[in-house]
């Protein structure tokens, strides 16, 4: 069976350096870390979890805890975390906590129990959960959402400014009766894009505002959707806050015989597949999800390596993609 030893010497390294290329130490050059998975790969050497748990009094597991795993945005994120995580060999245990800030404290408590090494985390906004991660020296990066006052890594993207612009493109393209269909209050995606909406209105000088609140699902989208259009005045364009709630629009648009585009214009975040197939293709605020989740993974190897770096705050850029269903077609 090979040993450590054996891989150092195939690799022309140490067999600290091994050790730490083998932990997803933030200190290794990435050629080094190259050259030894390579070597540890070609000899089949595979480190002994077990006695490195009982050294670190942890499991090389990462808890990732997301609000939703039905929704491809949080899919993409788990498979940018997994990617990331197996290279350094870490395994990543997923927990769905339904924006449920019970459930979420659940599974931190999991978490904590089961000694893994870290955690991402999607917050349900309320977290409470967060203090015991700290107090018990676990590493956090939260996603998507930021855990404000915890000096905790974090991976976001600004979502304001996506909803803004979005917002102007529809009032570019000649829409004026702009509505909004967001999350819940208190969910800050679903707040910042009620409020980028609400910049993109105020510096055009449009009104009524015309929003709903509903859960981010997809019969929240109809149910808001349908209370929009049912409204005296009713929108000729609206912003959506998710994919799973653009379902519901536009199963509602479908009910009234109302086309996107020609009758309603519709731009919704984040590029599903779904959204280029059907007619007309649907235009969408595409968010860097894979890249998030990679980039949370990275933070977190990197906080395991060295506890007592300073936070980081990476923020990465959404991009409108225009597409059919935001085009006013002839009638």
């Amino acid at each position: 069976m090979p040993t450590i030893s054996d891989v150092a010497r195939k690799a022309g390294v140490s067999t600290a350096t091994v050790s730490r290329a083998l932990n997803g130490k933030s200190s290794v050059d990435p050629v080094l870390v190259s050259r030894v998975r390579i070597a540890a790969e070609e000899l089949g050497y595979h480190p002994n979890a077990l006695a490195r748990n009982l050294r670190r009094q942890e499991t090389a597991v990462l808890a990732l805890i997301i609000s939703d795993v039905e929704n491809p945005f949080f899919t993409s994120i788990a498979r940018g975390v997994e990617d990331v995580a197996q290279t350094a060999g870490y395994s990543v245990v997923l927990c769905n906590s339904d924006e449920n800030a019970d459930k979420e404290r659940r599974y931190i408590d999991v978490a904590l129990q089961e000694r893994v090494a870290g955690v991402i985390l999607s917050p349900t906004g309320l977290s409470s959960g967060i203090e015991r991660l700290r107090q018990r020296g676990t590493p956090v990066v939260a996603v998507d959402r930021p855990l404000a006052g915890h000096g905790t890594d974090q991976v976001l993207v600004d979502t304001r400014l996506a909803a803004r612009e979005a917002t102007e493109h529809l009032i570019a393209a000649g829409y004026r009766r702009i509505g909004c269909v967001t999350g819940p209050s208190g969910i800050r995606t679903a707040d910042d894009r009620l409020a980028g909406y609400r910049d993109a209105l105020s510096a055009a000088g449009l009104a009524p505002r015309r929003e709903r609140r509903a859960a981010y699902r997809a019969a929240g989208g109809r149910e808001a959707a349908r209370k929009l259009l049912d409204a005296p005045h009713p929108p000729d364009a609206l912003l959506v806050a998710n994919s799973a709630m653009a379902i519901g629009v536009l199963e509602e648009l479908a009910a009234a015989k109302l086309r996107p585009g020609r009758d309603v214009g519709v731009v919704a975040f984040d590029d599903v597949p779904w959204a280029s197939l059907i007619d007309p293709p649907q235009t969408v605020v595409a968010q860097p999800a894979y890249e998030i989740g990679a980039e949370a993974a990275r933070l977190l190897l990197a906080r395991i390596a060295d506890p007592a770096r300073p936070p980081e705050a990476r923020t990465l850029a959404a991009r409108l993609v225009e597409r059919g269903s935001s085009r006013r077609a002839p009638v």
